[in-house]
């Protein structure tokens, strides 16, 4: 049912009697509700009905089980790694879903505490089946000032609940700062790939020319 369905109907309850108050508010809500609960509500409520649906979603939203998700390891920017100021990097972490549920669709992560690097406070997050593990990449940039910066995030789920563990970035912004070259070289290393026929124990080089991965002997000469 549509909110503005719901809503349209709660302004229309006119009815004193306890009994079709009930039921209206069993029709409103569903079927995850009976009788007696519904009852209860409307007790608590003094038999607002409006009042009553929105206590029975606070509180069934309150008591939903969330889903779960374990840090397992940064793959980009460890704790306190020096980046030059005003310079954009990505930090990739890796989580799991620790099961035993899939994570629900709109999942995001969201910026929660401490200084915000990003320019976007959230990202939509793919739904995770249990027991298996992804990575989740923001892209960031380093503060104008040097000194010693952290940036803490969690995952929500579509309704604005946190869970999971806490993820955090924490970065040393120094004019001298080595990271972006090291993240540029990285990208330059993804520019080739390797051939399917290489031989195992030859040393790729990205910067190889192509006619030269394969060594075939000069012609001889008659």
């Amino acid at each position: 049912m549509e909110v503005d369905e719901v809503v349209s109907q709660l302004g229309s309850l006119q009815t004193n009697d306890q009994e079709e108050l009930v039921n209206q508010m069993m029709r409103l809500v569903g079927a995850n509700i009976n009788f007696s609960s519904a009852r209860f509500y409307l007790e608590m409520n003094q038999w607002n009905v409006q009042a009553a649906v929105c206590s029975y979603f606070d509180l069934e939203t309150g008591n939903s089980k969330l889903p779960g998700m374990v840090f397992l390891q940064d793959i980009t920017i460890g704790e306190g790694d020096s980046i030059p100021p005003n310079t954009k990097f990505v930090k990739t972490w890796r989580v799991q879903n620790p099961g035993p549920d899939r994570w629900p669709p709109g999942c995001i992560l969201r910026f929660s505490t401490g200084i915000q690097l990003a320019f976007q406070d959230r990202v939509l997050v793919e739904p995770l089946d249990p027991y298996t593990a992804a990575d989740i990449s923001v892209e960031m940039t380093s503060p104008a000032n040097p000194g010693m910066y952290e940036s803490k995030w969690r995952m929500s789920t579509a309704t604005g609940n946190f869970f999971g563990e806490i993820i955090w970035v924490i970065i040393s912004v120094e004019v001298a700062g080595t990271l972006a070259i090291t993240q540029q070289f990285s990208k330059l290393d993804q520019l080739g790939s390797r051939s399917a026929n290489l031989n195992q124990n030859s040393e790729y080089n990205p910067f190889r020319s192509p006619n030269k991965l394969k060594f075939e002997p000069p012609e001889q000469m008659e």
